[in-house]
């Protein structure tokens, strides 16, 4: 069947249908990464987007049941060059074909993924009807028309589990310098979930850290309510301007002087909560290979994935404690902040991924340090 991708300035592109033959809408973007399909689908932080892959031969390895990242698939649709027709891979459990049919998620392939990925870039990221039951270009335009801009929806309460639930699951260390931390008494970690992904918690508890995971509207009290030796804030989708709820909850938790960690999402809504503000990037960062400046650590540079449309402003900085401690080498926008005074370190890259491959998993090792340090010295608030 035929598919078609219409945006909202009025272009169209037209391939084959893949996955389930039904319309969809969403913020059409793109990510840069060779490998990682199954991750990026399942990414809460792709919650209301249609992904384009620009790496021209998706679906090759197949899909496996450990390579989730959350419980469902997140993406509103995907779009890429070609889906190869014949996997091959002794862990897959099946195609992304069918794995994409099964969970009613439309996809188009045959387009010219390079000329879409050039748009954006130039025009920035523009809502889009993806259809695969060969609907007039005229209907679909009309459903763009009327639907709401994606920067007005909260998109992190469909992302978020909603619960609080321990989380126990593991994965083992590719190396044995973590065993200081595992010989120290477990850290008792919150994991606040605006849309958290899975192998933050397996880090964490590789880390030998107890980990328990509030909702994304949990109040201070609720996520300090176990009186936790550290708070983590995770990533998660859309405009954190929109998370009232959830800044006023940071506020709190940030007086009582625990230490944080914020990532992607969590980073943002930090220099919210300290007096900050962010802004919405032209085509955002989605990627595994942006380059970003450690500026504590002697100036190191990482190879970092990232997938987030926003940033932090850094002239609103200005008096709120924090102090940017990583930069992207790309644009020169804001990708890490710790404080003067708290014990707080917030990244705007993502370290539970594999980009370098292990570039910067270091950022668990360092909060995992500050909370064992603290625990061991400081008496909690």
């Amino acid at each position: 069947m035929t598919a078609k991708l219409v945006l909202s300035d009025g272009t169209v592109f037209e391939g084959e249908s893949i996955g389930a033959p039904v319309t969809t809408l969403g913020e059409v973007v793109f990510n840069t990464a060779m490998t990682g399909y199954q991750e990026m689908v399942t990414d809460p932080s792709y919650r209301g987007q249609i992904l384009t892959f620009t790496y021209p031969l998706i679906g090759n390895y197949g899909v496996t049941d450990e390579d989730w990242e959350s419980s469902a698939v997140q993406v509103r649709g995907v779009v890429m060059k070609q889906l190869c027709d014949r996997h091959s891979n002794w862990r897959a459990t099946g195609g992304l074909d069918a794995f994409l049919r099964e969970r009613g998620i439309p996809g188009i392939a045959g387009v010219d993924t390079r000329m879409l990925t050039r748009m954006i870039r130039s025009h920035g990221v523009m809502m889009g009807a993806l259809s695969g039951e060969n609907l007039p270009v005229e209907a679909l335009q009309r459903r763009i028309a009327a639907a709401p801009d994606y920067g007005s929806f909260d998109f992190v309460k469909e992302a978020s589990a909603g619960r609080s639930y321990p989380w126990s699951e593991a994965v083992q260390p590719p190396y044995d310098t973590l065993a200081r931390y595992v010989a120290n008494p477990p850290q008792r970690i919150t994991v606040v979930d605006y849309g958290v992904k899975r192998n933050i918690l397996r880090l964490l508890t590789t880390r030998g850290c107890e980990v328990r995971v509030v909702a994304c509207d949990a109040g201070a009290e609720e996520i300090l309510r176990d009186d936790p030796d550290g708070v983590v804030f995770s990533p998660g989708p859309g405009d954190p301007a929109n998370l009232g709820y959830a800044i006023r909850a940071m506020e709190q938790v940030v007086q009582r002087e625990r230490p944080i960690l914020g990532i992607c999402l969590g980073h943002q809504l930090m220099g919210w909560a300290l007096g900050g503000r962010t802004f919405k990037l032209k085509f955002g960062h989605r990627g595994s290979n942006h380059p970003v400046k450690d500026l504590v650590r002697a100036g190191k540079v990482h190879i970092t994935a990232q997938n987030h449309g926003y940033a932090v402003d850094a002239d609103s900085l200005a008096g709120s404690g924090l102090s940017v401690s990583h930069i992207n080498l790309n644009d020169g926008t804001v990708e890490g902040m710790v404080h003067e005074s708290l014990p707080i370190m917030t990244m705007q890259f993502h370290p539970e991924a594999s980009g370098g491959p292990r570039d910067t998993e270091y950022m668990f090792d360092e909060f995992v340090r500050l909370v064992v340090e603290r625990n061991a010295g400081a008496i909690k608030v």
